[in-house]
């Protein structure tokens, strides 16, 4: 199992470390989709700290209530990112990476879990 779940916070730490690099540096291509959802750019750089420090949180030996809340905050991110792009009624492309996002931060989470039942 111990495997398994760093093979998954890999590629989560991976995909949410690359989400987070166009927001910490307001790129063209961030600020236009900020732009087509109906968010202000002052938004970007939090959102990119936020999600950059979760990624470490997940990855570092820290305490197990600060991973729960760095979990917590990557699924409202993706959640919240699913929700804004399907109200705007963009296509597949728009919002599936929100949806691979989640499917990566929920195996994460769970194997997670697992590996904290005694066995």
């Amino acid at each position: 199992m111990k495997t398994v779940y760093w093979i998954a916070a890999g590629l989560t730490a991976i995909f949410m470390a690359l989400a987070s690099i166009p927001d910490l540096l307001q790129s063209p291509q961030a600020l236009s989709v900020f732009a087509h959802l109906g968010y202000p750019r002052y938004l970007l750089p939090f959102l990119g700290s936020a999600k950059a420090l979760a990624v470490v949180a997940v990855l570092a030996p820290v305490s197990p209530r600060l991973k729960e809340w760095a979990f917590a905050g990557l699924l409202f991110d993706l959640a919240g990112a699913l929700y804004s792009h399907l109200s705007v009624g963009d296509s597949p492309s728009g919002w599936m990476p929100a949806v691979i996002g989640l499917l990566l931060v929920s195996a994460t989470y769970l194997t997670y879990r697992m590996r904290q039942i005694p066995a």
